[in-house]
């Protein structure tokens, strides 16, 4: 009698957690990144955000390694898309000012 009801309840269980892993770690990440790309492309940005952290972090002086520019990139894309366009300003403000002396 109770694996009547056990028995759909962890069904349930299971599937609503495989649901929730799946947008937490796939689907959310997808969104944010198209979210990133549709800001870069409207501002008529060329580059990656990959390449935006990487050239941000030359111009500040600081090598920093592959691994380290991806989860840059990652934590940026999820918790502050607009830090790509200040990174980006920040670059060509750089570039601006270097060809001017």
């Amino acid at each position: 009698m109770a694996s009547i009801i056990i028995i759909p309840v962890v069904i349930v269980a299971i599937v609503g957690l495989s649901g929730y892993l799946v947008y937490k770690y796939f689907i959310y990440d997808l969104m944010c990144k198209r979210a990133v790309n549709n800001a870069l492309q409207k501002y008529n940005i060329k580059i990656t955000p990959f390449e935006i952290i990487k050239e941000y972090y030359q111009n500040k002086g600081e090598n920093i390694s592959h691994k380290e520019i991806q989860n840059l990139e990652k934590r940026y894309i999820q918790k502050g898309p607009d830090e790509f366009l200040a990174m980006y300003d920040s670059i060509r403000d750089a570039k601006h000012e270097s060809s001017k002396d």
